[in-house]
């Protein structure tokens, strides 16, 4: 695999393919300046280098991993969309709407918080 769509051809279920799809779609419109790629063979974006955000599905849900530092700085934003959260990701869960200003409020801190970063994980 080395590309989004890629990624997306092995998700069987069509909803849910287009789901993921439509979250991809909209972070390359709202944040052209991150790369796109595939990585332990799971979709993610990087920015200069540097990890910003991954994605992984499950039968229940889609798995948002921004890091450990974003998930604690956003825990209660996270719990006010209605998704639940470990230390390393957050659980969108397939019957709920998609929190994309929550969203963008994540990626652009991470953007703006790994500014000037050398390495790809914190």
């Amino acid at each position: 695999m080395e590309t989004l769509n890629d990624y997306l051809s092995t998700i069987e279920d069509l909803d849910k393919r287009q789901r993921l799809e439509d979250i991809f779609d909209w972070i390359i419109d709202t944040f052209p300046q991150l790369q796109s790629r595939i990585g332990w063979n799971q979709p993610m974006f990087t920015h200069e280098g540097t990890f910003i955000i991954g994605f992984s599905t499950a039968k229940n849900h889609i798995s948002v991993a921004p890091e450990s530092v974003t998930i604690e700085k956003f825990s209660e934003e996270i719990k006010k969309a209605g998704y639940n959260y470990t230390k390393e990701i957050f659980r969108i869960p397939w019957n709920k709407d998609v929190d994309f200003n929550l969203l963008k409020e994540i990626i652009q801190f991470n953007i703006q918080d790994k500014a000037g970063y050398t390495k790809f994980w914190r």
